[in-house]
């Protein structure tokens, strides 16, 4: 591998990726071997320790030095494999010139039996034989035993073959237990094989050399004192010696640093060459190695929008297309719906293998960014975040699917945020409005667990106004994924709605001097509170009215803020999204919302089976205002 101990952020370095990260102990022995600093000895006796200051977690964690994506739940590593592989690809088709490769780049990941069960990694694997990504090399430690024994207790198929099926090239090593030469003989066959991807099946024996090898025992557990002690003595250690390295090993990696500082210097000396060639290239190439934005992006964003009634997402398509053409490293697909989502562009070029050709006529290359990434919700985030960890800010991927389905990629999203990967998701037919497709389309729970999901941001903007502001602010955004709520349904463009002020998570739309009253609402759902309010209103309930497109957002404001918006412990103030009302409790002393899931009727018809018509809110809203007391409003109540 081309790597550099000295600088592990080395731009051109190959990179490696744990996807069964249960096995991380031996990353970091190898880490420590090959000379990265911070991998002490002392470092390697904290793994599984108390010591919170550790290099060595249970998993690897990707912030970490040496450590490219943080891995744990299986699959999800050969998924971020294949985004490092498609960053490559784009950015070595887009800035290499003839004499002047500078990404040239392979990324290497191991995986077991169990990644290759998941099936987040059948499909990225489908999709990068697809692609064609003859970067990639995945090493298949194949011992064939899982946590409840033999793999064929649940799965009986031929891996080989099924990789074959997918376009990949298929190497065997038959004693990768012992035959080190032939797995390095099956690295270098595999480099030279660039038109697919390539699996190396290496056969292997679990805990080989235990007194338990081959059994299931040794996969997850430990292997005890006399096992060590035995296998210690097998292979001419001294048994009584811990933590201990023999000094020929030591002096067999002693090269590593300074072979990685000649490959570092050999690359800067390139990119000088390169510079002097094709100074706004290498310009160009500069600012994405730095991972910034153009200085001016927010000037593309349209300040005027069509003035009558637009579905969020055509509204979030206005935005998206100048900033996707402005912005270079935005890298943007769909899980297979491009007519709906709106998050291609006016001149966009997929992202494809280019001798493809399809039948519909749509091809590409290695340059294009815009990835038809097939029905596969759940690799398509983990991938999104493959392409982000690549090099912070090289890479903006935007992805897209109706929100129900960002529950299939929900693992994907949370390891995003669990590493503050900035991922954009933008996520139509948000609600009980997508109307016929019914319940299994609409979303009623799953915004609750989007807003609480650590390190991201869920906007749910209420018009094309709120739409521009929620665009902004995912783009601002650099420490981890922002999920953008758009409607099917067409929306009034409310005139009370600010871009500005959607970075702040909730203000007042509608202001009172003396308010009775608050309703707080989000999206397609605030047009309803404002004619409830109206409604209010001349039932003699002063009714003040609160935007709150991103509660994360507001939960960064200060304290005083936040009391001028909520007015706690002052008034009612009821919540009204037709979701579910888990977590409003923070914010209101009631909630009308959902208590059910969806209906199979007509957007509008949906709304009022459900009750959510100006009408029917004022009535219960109301009837819960006559009978708030003081007492009353130090719990939460549920009005629908």
């Amino acid at each position: 591998m081309n790597y550099s101990p000295s600088n592990p952020d080395f731009f051109n370095r190959d990179r490696f990726v744990l996807s069964n990260g249960h096995t991380c102990l031996f990353q970091y022995v190898f880490l420590h071997l090959s000379g990265y600093k911070h991998m002490t000895m002392e470092q390697l006796k904290t793994y599984h320790s108390d010591r919170p200051d550790s290099y060595c977690p249970g998993h690897p964690e990707i912030e970490h030095p040496g450590i490219e994506v943080t891995t744990g739940p299986l699959g999800q590593g050969i998924a971020n494999a294949v985004g490092l592989s498609i960053a490559s690809k784009n950015l070595a088709a887009l800035y290499n010139r003839p004499g002047y490769d500078v990404v040239d780049n392979s990324i290497f990941c191991i995986v077991g039996d169990a990644c290759l069960q998941e099936g987040v990694g059948l499909e990225a694997i489908s999709l990068a034989g697809h692609l064609g990504l003859g970067n990639l090399i995945v090493l298949y430690d194949n011992n064939q035993v899982t946590c409840d024994g033999s793999a064929d207790v649940a799965n009986t198929e031929d891996v080989a073959a099924k990789f074959r099926a997918c376009q990949w090239a298929v190497l065997d090593v038959a004693n990768g237990s012992e035959d080190v030469e032939a797995i390095v003989g099956a690295i270098d066959r595999a480099k030279q094989i660039t038109d697919r991807p390539v699996l190396i099946n290496v056969h292997t024996v679990i805990g080989y050399g235990a007194l338990n090898q081959g059994e299931a025992s040794a996969h997850g557990a430990a292997l005890g004192e006399e096992n060590v002690r035995q296998l210690k003595l097998k292979n001419g250690l001294d048994p009584d010696l811990r933590f201990h390295v023999p000094q020929e090993v030591y002096e067999f990696f002693s090269d590593c640093v300074p072979r990685g500082q000649h490959s570092e210097r050999l690359w800067e000396e390139k990119v000088a060459k390169y510079t002097e060639q094709y100074p706004e290239l290498a310009a160009e190439f500069a600012r994405r190695v730095a991972g910034k934005l153009p200085a001016d992006w927010k000037k593309h964003i349209p300040t005027e929008f069509p003035s009558g009634p637009t579905p969020t997402r055509k509204s979030s398509g206005l935005v998206f297309a100048p900033l996707a053409k402005a912005i270079d490293s935005i890298i943007a697909g769909t899980a297979d719906l491009t007519p709906s989502v709106h998050v291609s562009w006016p001149g966009a070029r997929d992202f494809q293998k280019p001798q493809l050709q399809t039948k519909c006529g749509l091809g590409g290359d290695y340059s294009g960014r815009y990835i038809h990434y097939g029905i596969r919700e759940h690799a398509m985030a983990a991938i999104a975040n493959g392409l982000a960890a690549y090099n912070r800010g090289t890479f903006v991927p935007v992805t897209s699917t109706f929100l129900m389905f960002y529950l299939y990629a929900a693992p994907a999203v949370r390891m995003g945020a669990l590493q503050e990967l900035q991922t954009i998701h933008v996520a139509t037919h948000d609600s009980i409005g997508t109307g016929e497709d019914g319940p299994t389309h609409q979303p009623i729970a799953l915004p609750a667990f989007y807003r609480a999901l650590p390190n991201s941001l869920f906007l749910r903007p209420a018009d094309s106004e709120e739409t521009a502001g929620a665009w902004e602010a995912a783009m601002d955004f650099k420490h981890g994924p922002s999920l953008i709520s758009l409607s099917r349904q067409a929306l009034p463009q409310l005139g009370v709605t600010a871009r500005d002020k959607v970075a702040l998570g909730a203000y007042v739309v509608k202001p009172e001097a003396e308010p009775q009253l608050q309703l707080l609402a989000t999206g397609s759902d605030l047009q309803l509170a404002l004619k409830a309010a109206e409604e209010l209103a001349g039932r003699g309930i002063r009714t003040r009215v609160v935007s709150f497109p991103c509660t994360q957002l507001f939960e960064r404001q200060s304290a005083e803020y936040k009391q001028s918006v909520l007015l706690r412990g002052k008034i009612p103030s009821v919540v009204v999204e037709s979701y579910a009302v888990n977590g409003w409790e923070r914010y209101a002393t009631a909630g009308y919302s959902m208590r059910t899931f969806g209906k199979s009727l007509p957007g509008q018809a949906a709304y009022e089976y459900f009750g959510f018509s100006p009408h029917r809110v004022a009535d219960r809203v109301e009837k819960y205002f006559r009978s708030a007391t003081p007492e009353k409003l130090w719990y939460f109540e549920d009005l629908n």
